[in-house]
């Protein structure tokens, strides 16, 4: 028990330090180790330099061997369609053609068409920002809730509750109930409804009072985006083709292209199969081809040069790949403490319910290790089994559970210390404070009123 308190103590401070501003790349293994050194109290061992070195750098330099192709080139494209007037050049199309008043849902439904497209949601907070903050600079909207906005579009319902989307979040619970990506359609789809209109709501709602008191864009010195002239804007056509490609070519390599080659030297020469990599290698291609087509288009429009264009960009990964890393890394020195088996197993005693059940598991351990897709591998890999055998005696398909446990694994997960929640904030510059608690109604109040409704419906047979 005095390991759970551990855990508790440290990401309750975890939570509350990242609010106030620390840095998680310096908290994440101090409290890591502070968490794992309850078990001293308990007459166990803990060893400081080998939690540090052996769990937690393994992990964060394996989440970084993953997925820093994807930040930097994801970062990179941003730069360029920011530095290139691209995104301003697409802000004055929304702008003109669906009227003042509409830009948070232009941005909303930007984030949700390249996400639902396959696009990661880390790679959307990089694309989308320069255009919506070229968006709410020219109507004058206040800047913190342009983070919210994309939270909503990117974090939420294209995550975890459309079917069929590509995200992993959608993917890891096909493995364990044997379902594909369009399971439970109807659940699927009113979550994703409540998530869409519920964080709407909330946002317009949030926007007319700052609007009643006179609240604007706010000055933000440290914000470098470029502001260009209307008249030197490239045309929205060269303008929104590269955002266009990289969805396009990330379907095509991922479902045609690579698929189609020989892929058996993977495992033979690298120790890995096609399926855990295909993700990764299809939209790095697919981000290069975007970044290569906004350089030829606008070749002449970066005032730097473009190879300090593409600097600005990879220096702007680095942080935000780090943050996340770090999260990773505290989220699996926490899961490998005993007070965590505690926890876990602790969950499923709440609840006869099997979707109620589920829904606590995967909410819950994605709020403690920071992560969706973590927190949810984790409740899958040790209660699946469970779960399915008391769905069938209650007569609650396969189906359902994959719904419920996606949309639950989007609710808790986004507490102030997720990767996501940091790594958007360092992209837009914005703070927790000035931030976190519109992200948070919008990415965990919402998402778990969403998540409550399937809950209810898919124990009455609907699916």
């Amino acid at each position: 028990m005095i390991g759970v308190i551990g855990i508790v103590i440290s990401l309750l401070l975890l939570m509350y330090l990242a609010y106030r501003g620390w840095s998680i790349i310096l908290l994440a293994p101090i409290l890591a180790c502070f968490a794992a050194a309850f078990a001293l109290l308990e007459g166990g061992e803990f060893h400081l330099m080998a939690t540090y070195t052996e769990t937690f750098m393994p992990n964060l330099a394996g989440y970084i061997k993953s997925n820093f192709p994807m930040f930097m080139l994801g970062a990179v494209f941003g730069k360029v369609m920011d530095l290139s007037g691209s995104a301003n050049a697409i802000a004055e199309f929304i702008t003109e053609k669906i009227g003042r008043g509409k830009e948070m849902w232009a941005i909303v439904l930007s984030c949700a068409v390249i996400t639902y497209g396959g696009v990661s949601l880390f790679v959307a907070a990089f694309a989308i920002y320069p255009i919506g903050a070229a968006l709410f600079r020219e109507a004058d909207l206040p800047k913190r809730l342009l983070p919210p906005a994309i939270a909503l579009g990117a974090f939420t319902f294209t995550m975890t509750a459309l079917p069929g989307t590509p995200q992993i979040q959608n993917a890891i619970p096909m493995t364990y109930f044997g379902t594909d990506a369009f399971a439970a359609p109807i659940l699927g789809i009113v979550a994703a409804l409540i998530m869409l209109f519920g964080g709407m709501f909330w946002l317009t709602s949030r926007l007319k009072k700052a609007k009643a008191n006179g609240e604007g864009y706010g000055n933000h010195p440290n914000e470098n985006l470029k502001v260009m002239d209307p008249s030197k804007l490239p045309p929205f056509s060269t303008s929104i083709i590269p955002i266009i490609v990289v969805i396009a070519a990330n379907f095509a390599f991922s479902k045609w292209v690579l698929p189609a080659g020989d892929s058996s030297y993977l495992e033979e020469g690298y120790g890995t199969t096609f399926g855990s990599v295909v993700g990764t290698w299809s939209l790095v291609i697919a981000l290069i081809i975007g970044i290569v087509l906004v350089v030829i288009f606008n070749f002449k429009r970066f005032e730097n040069g473009v190879v300090d264009s593409l600097k600005e960009g990879v220096n702007g990964s680095l942080l935000a790949v780090m943050n996340t890393a770090s999260e990773v890394g505290y989220g699996n020195v926490i899961k490998s403490l005993a007070g965590f088996a505690i926890v876990a197993s602790g969950m499923l005693s709440i609840s006869s319910n099997p979707l109620i059940g589920e829904a606590i598991a995967s909410s819950v351990l994605a709020g403690i290790t920071g992560s969706a897709s973590g927190g949810l591998s984790i409740a899958l890999a040790t209660f699946a089994e469970g779960f399915m055998e008391t769905a069938a005696a209650a007569g609650i398909s396969p189906e359902v559970l994959h719904r419920v446990a996606a949309v639950a694994c989007g609710g808790l997960d986004t507490l102030p210390h997720n990767g996501a929640v940091i790594t958007l904030l360092a992209v837009t510059g914005m703070t927790h404070k000035q931030c976190y608690v519109n992200i948070g109604m919008c990415t965990v109040v919402i998402p778990t009123i969403a998540c409550i409704a399937i809950i209810i419906l898919g124990s009455m047979g609907i699916a």
